[in-house]
């Protein structure tokens, strides 16, 4: 059975299931996803999320601010605000928070300054931290070290070795989507088979990153199980070792204390 350790529940394009996203959580099940972790990119996303995931028993959620969304926005997103927002426990994790510089330079020290509230929310609620990082892998790997964050995840992984090394010497997991897949991916692929399998999960990132064979088209939980695919070619692993492997790192983390 797989997890998908970062979706947007809120996000997905649900025309083939006629809006109906239970449909599509089934869909996904039946593909052999047991798991998922509905991220938050804003603090209001928890409302949908947290009556998702009282539907669903397999369904958990985030709470936290992304870092490219507005100054104001961030600003919301206290350590008291994500400690409280974070208390129930179908939260399981805070985020997806970090830095991002691809989309936006204006408002770095905002973003810098979000960031360390999760790390801080995150160490007071003894949850991980979901970390997004694009264009500021210096900065991301210097904000986790300075807060000294032990407990989170490097999702939708696409940087070099050196920053993997240094997240996971931190203690953090590493999270590949469908990117891993790509054909072009060669140089992604061949970091991967560097990182220890007991520090490795996978996600979707949907509705975004769908994997080969769907590259281009809308993403959905139901894929995750060809992230796994992608590294059991990587690791030379069976999928069903991938899945178990995956499924219990995921497990491992949310009981980390």
């Amino acid at each position: 059975m797989f997890v998908d350790t970062h979706c947007h529940l809120t996000m997905l394009n649900l025309e083939p299931y006629a809006g109906d996203l239970d449909l599509a959580l089934q869909q996904a099940r039946d593909a052999g996803v047991s798991k998922f972790m509905g991220i938050s990119v804003d603090l209001d996303d928890h409302i949908v999320l947290a009556d998702i995931a009282a539907r669903h028993a397999d369904v958990g959620y985030s709470v936290g601010v992304h870092p490219c969304e507005d100054p104001e926005m961030m600003q919301r997103a206290t350590v008291e605000k994500l400690v409280e927002l974070a208390q129930t426990e179908k939260v399981w994790a805070l985020g997806e928070t970090g830095l991002d510089y691809f989309h936006s330079t204006e408002f770095i020290e905002e973003q810098k300054q979000c960031f360390a509230r999760h790390i801080h929310a995150s160490q007071i609620v003894n949850k991980p931290v979901v970390v997004h990082t694009r264009s500021a892998k210096h900065e991301t790997v210097d904000i986790i070290r300075a807060e000294k964050s032990t407990h989170g995840i490097l999702h939708c992984f696409t940087e070099d070795w050196e920053t993997a090394k240094a997240v996971l010497d931190c203690g953090y997991y590493i999270s590949f989507s469908g990117i891993v897949s790509f054909k072009n991916a060669q140089d992604l692929r061949d970091v991967a088979k560097q990182v220890p399998l007991d520090r490795v999960l996978i996600e979707t990132d949907s509705p975004y990153l769908a994997p080969m064979p769907y590259r281009g088209k809308s993403n959905e939980p139901k894929y995750v199980p060809y992230v796994a695919k992608a590294l059991s070619d990587v690791y030379d692993k069976t999928l069903e070792e991938i899945a178990f492997i995956t499924t219990q790192n995921f497990e491992n983390l949310l009981q980390q204390k």
